[in-house]
């Protein structure tokens, strides 16, 4: 089963990265309608306003939450001049509505892979609009980090909001995590769920577990501001114990879940005091996020299919 389980996990990380097929289910009106019942599940909505509805309803809850308009590799100054609109747009809603939230993204949503003085020109208005909210930079392939790292450091420089996320995977991450670790803003980590070329990137198992942790030690020893960005239930376990030991008390960290994936996880932490975060993304570009979901759990498929269906029984 286990065997099973990982190759249906590759097989659907690599769905995620092609480009023809999410173009193909955008462009196909009735494919689109059907697949996004799956999607609905793990997505705030369509729009800014859907999901602003369900932020409301989890800050009312006392989760804190992060809002993302889905999208990355734009290609035109036009496009990614949009997806910049569109994120101070999340700025404006969040100050207007009082929302618990801050904002995440893909730099190159907004231009990283055009030009990085567009990128810059466009992260520093989108942090300006931010104001006290934090902005968050994601991860992305292995292809972009050098390029996202050293456009962090440049502009955190500049906004004491802005924060960025490392992936435990990566062997690259140990050299980076030194150096990243220097800058006042907080550290996202996540284990990783990008497909990687051979020899750079740890496979899942008890070694990233370790290495993961080792990460979240290091930020809690040292007062780091930090999310712990899983859905691994005995990680979660073993970084109450990390915070008990280094943080009694303090709260310079955050569990972070994806909305829709084990959150009944994330609602016991908070049950239990600990600060949480339910981390919301939407618009239309949810194909390659879907499929990563998926391949984290491949059994999910089968949810899928009844989520597909359940309309039409």
């Amino acid at each position: 089963m286990e065997q099973l389980l990982a190759i249906g996990s590759q097989a659907l990380r690599k769905a995620a990265l092609n480009e023809d097929a999410k173009a193909y289910i955008i462009e196909n009106e009735s494919l689109f309608k059907i697949l996004k019942r799956a999607a609905n599940r793990y997505i705030g909505g369509e729009n800014l306003p859907e999901t602003v509805n369900k932020v409301i309803k989890e800050n009312s809850r006392e989760f804190k939450c992060s809002i993302e308009f889905m999208g990355e590799s734009t290609r035109t100054v036009k496009e990614s001049m949009e997806a910049k609109d569109e994120f101070i747009n999340i700025c404006n809603s969040i100050h207007s509505q009082n929302l618990n939230s801050t904002v995440s993204l893909d730099l190159s949503h907004i231009g990283l892979t055009i030009s990085e003085d567009l990128c810059f020109e466009n992260i520093s208005a989108i942090c300006t609009a931010a104001g006290d909210k934090e902005v968050i930079i994601s991860a992305e392939g292995t292809e972009r980090t050098d390029a996202i790292l050293q456009l962090y450091k440049k502009a955190s420089k500049e906004f004491s909001n802005l924060s960025i996320t490392l992936q435990a995977y990566l062997y690259r991450t140990k050299d980076d995590f030194v150096d990243i670790i220097k800058e006042k803003g907080r550290i996202r980590m996540v284990k990783g769920a990008f497909e990687t070329e051979k020899g750079l990137s740890l496979p899942r198992g008890n070694a990233l577990d370790d290495q993961y942790l080792y990460y979240v030690e290091q930020l809690l020893s040292q007062q780091h501001l930090c999310s712990i960005a899983t859905h691994h239930h005995e990680i979660q376990q073993e970084a109450k114990a990390l915070i008990n030991k280094y943080q009694p008390g303090k709260e310079t960290y955050e569990f972070e879940s994806l909305y829709g994936i084990q959150t009944e996880q994330l609602t016991k932490l908070k049950e239990e005091g600990y600060p949480t975060k339910l981390y919301f993304v939407y618009g239309k570009e949810w194909y390659l996020y879907v499929c990563n979901r998926l391949a984290e759990y491949p059994l999910n498929l089968f949810r899928a299919l009844e989520d597909v269906m359940e309309e039409n029984i």
